[in-house]
């Protein structure tokens, strides 16, 4: 009997057919997002002064958010320094959430500047806050060349908003 090598590699993931059949993809999403006054259809969780933060609508993984300054700019030099600290304090505010929310043990947070490094939006410097959890790495993204995200974007974002309450009393 042969392996069923086709059955195998594929996984269904239609959640994800929004991101790929999108053939203009926004490119101005953070910006709209600052501008928004519907939070919960940005995935807006916190607004501070000089910047905000949001949900990844296409996370590397369950609870990537991501901190922006409303200042759309792609040269992290250019930010004052209200806004560097603001990004920086939405930072760990995050953490906090997702340690809540989700349970998160450690994160990645980081920040890709220019196209060659890897920003998806060039012209708008934000922080990419991702949680880890032990033993959260498996084959799927190596062999499979797939990530599989456990909970939907709305119902985390509902935990999010009800832990920050919790959490802000």
């Amino acid at each position: 009997m042969a392996f069923p090598k086709a059955e195998i590699e594929t996984l269904w993931a239609p959640w994800r057919v929004e991101y790929f059949e999108t053939k203009d993809r926004n490119p101005n999403f953070l910006e709209n997002a600052a501008r928004a006054s519907d939070d919960a259809e940005h995935l807006v969780i916190t607004r501070r002064k000089n910047a905000f933060l949001m949900m990844n609508r296409y996370p590397y993984t369950v609870g990537h958010l991501m901190a922006v300054p409303y200042r759309k700019t792609g040269d992290v030099a250019s930010l004052g320094d209200n806004e560097v600290l603001e990004l920086w304090q939405l930072t760990i505010h995050a953490q906090r959430l997702l340690r809540d929310a989700a349970k998160a043990q450690g994160f990645n947070v980081g920040i890709n500047l220019g196209e060659c490094a890897g920003a998806g939006v060039v012209d708008h410097v934000h922080v990419h806050i991702v949680p880890r959890w032990s033993g959260d790495t498996n084959f799927m993204p190596i062999i499979g060349g797939t990530r599989t995200l456990s909970e939907g974007l709305r119902a985390l974002y509902e935990k999010l908003i009800a832990a920050q309450e919790r959490l802000n009393g």
